[in-house]
Parts: C-alpha cells; structure tokens; sequence
C-alpha cells in the first residue's frame, strides 16, 4: 500500500500516513509558465495498492485536474490498483437538473474519474448519497458522524442538548445523530429563493433553554446557519453550535461566522482549512484523519468498511 496527495489537502494526507504509520509517496505536482499540470511519480508503484488523497476544494477545477492526471500516471506506472480519495467531492451539489437545459456535473466528475482509470473511489459525507451510483466503480461513502459526536461528548451537557436540521433535506443526518446522542430532534423550516440566500421561516420544536446543535453536510456562504442560529436563539435557545463535515466558506463566509451569534463552528479538516478559518475565534477543526486512514487500511487489506459505522 502507497498514498500519495496532489496539492489540495497535503496535511490531512501528512496526518493520514502518520496514522497508517508509512511514509507520504513521493510525486512532484506541478505547473508549467502556462498554468499546465505536470505530474511525476517519484518511486517504484508497479503492483502496489496505490491511494490518492485529493480533495476538489476550491480552486476546484485545479485540483480537480491534478487528480486526473495523477491517477493516469498511476495507471501508466503499471499499479495494480488505484483508490482516488476524496475527503470533499467538489461539484456534488449539482447532482440533478434542477431547470431545463442545466448539467448533471457530479456525473460528469464522476464519469471524468472513472475513464481517467481509478479503481475505486472513497469520499466523506457526499452531499446526495445517490451519487455513489454516478460511479461504474465501487465506492465508499465514509461519514464524519463518529468523530462528530465523540467531539460533542466531550464538549457538551448531553442532557440539555437538542439536534436541529438547518433543513428538511438534512432531517435524515440530524436524526442519526440525536439518535447516537440519544437526544432530541428540531428542524428549521426555510425557504431558499436562490442559491446562496436562505430565509428561516419556523422552528419545528420547542428549544427554549436547549443547547442547540446545527447538522449539516456542507458550509458553503454561511448565511444560512446564521440565520438558523438568530432564529434559534429568538425561539429561546441558550446558544446555537454548529457541526459541519465540510468546511468550504467562500467569500465573506468566515467573516460572517466570526460576527454571528453563533457560540462556535466546528468543521473536519476534509478541506485544508484556510488562514482565516484558522484565526478565527469561534471556528475550530476536528481532524478526520483517523476515520479515513483507517477506512483506507480496512480497503487494503480487503475488510469491511461500513462496519467502522455500525
């Protein structure tokens, strides 16, 4: 077994390998004076169980390349087999046509992925759990869950804690959650005119005194959990945190955070979380790097992986 990063996330790669106690592959990944990839493999890969850790963070369509022609190289360096892992799947939010005459891009990616050569593939918390079934290939979806709520645990009074869906559509992942904690459920009730902008209309539940916990896959601009947490707090709540598996806050997203009434947001390190994520007081970042090492050595040494979630 191998792992090797493209230049997306190369400490959570750092950290999986301390995990998985081997060392980072060598590959030189870089660009020419006209912004062209160059990928060179630096070690013998003929045979080997190869892993590539390479997140499609932002910016997406680089990295998205990088991976590309990353597992082309693999696959031209003869190795047996090749895993891409992707702890984000950029373009998973555009899994279905929402209005005629748009594009299915996460099967798109998926199809770009798979004729590249990859073997497998492995990613975290995928934002549609059906586009598992955009890939020819088999693939794991991991979930962030365990390390969520070991991280809540060990932070909060589970007494007084309530699990609330920002959302009808994460009602599912929020209930799984209160189920683990074995505590109450709340969902807000929004109405989302455009992309990027969210309205809070209702709360589904009594949160008066409640800590409250928002759930959700994705943390894009940030105001929609903003306007959760005000929402939550008019309705009695005694603070709102939120826990989020993937960290992407474009823009003015971080700024927004550290200005909001929410009390902390807490996001894994499945994108490499920027200088101001890092400096900003009421952000922190759990590390999910044992979850996928150990998904990853389970795949090597063909073991179950959905056990890990049981």
């Amino acid at each position: 077994m191998k792992v090797f990063a493209g230049n997306s996330n190369r400490q959570l790669a750092e950290a999986i390998c301390n995990y998985l106690n081997v060392p980072l592959g060598k590959a030189s990944v870089r660009r020419f004076a006209d912004q062209e990839i160059f990928v060179e493999i630096q070690e013998n890969v003929r045979g080997e169980d190869v892993f590539l850790v390479q997140p499609t963070s932002y910016p997406a369509n680089d990295h998205l390349m990088e991976l590309l022609i990353m597992i082309d190289a693999m696959r031209r360096s003869s190795a047996r087999r090749i895993t891409a892992v992707l702890p984000y799947f950029g373009y998973a939010r555009q899994d279905r046509r929402a209005s005629g005459r748009t594009p299915i891009s996460a099967k798109l990616v998926s199809n770009l992925i798979t004729e590249a050569g990859a073997d497998r593939v492995m990613t975290l918390d995928l934002h549609a759990g059906q586009i598992q079934g955009f890939f020819d290939i088999p693939t794991d979806n991991l979930y962030a869950l365990p390390v969520l709520t070991r991280d809540i645990k060990s932070h909060y009074d589970l007494s007084n804690v309530m699990v609330v869906s920002p959302d009808v559509g994460g009602v599912v992942r929020a209930r799984a959650l209160a189920k683990r904690l074995d505590c109450l459920l709340s969902i807000v009730d929004k109405r989302r005119d455009r992309p990027g902008e969210s309205e809070v209309m209702n709360i589904i539940g009594d949160v008066t005194g409640k800590d409250c916990l928002l759930i959700d896959d994705i943390v894009d601009s940030g105001g929609t959990l903003c306007n959760a947490a005000d929402a939550l707090l008019a309705k009695g709540a005694s603070s709102v945190t939120a826990y989020i598996t993937h960290g992407v806050l474009s823009g003015g997203a971080v700024t927004r955070v550290t200005s909001s009434k929410l009390r902390e947001l807490v996001i894994t390190d499945s994108i490499q979380p920027t200088t101001a994520v890092q400096s900003a007081h009421n952000i922190r970042v759990v590390t999910t790097a044992p979850l996928i090492g150990e998904a990853i050595s389970r795949t090597s040494q063909e073991e179950s992986v959905s056990s890990l979630f049981d």
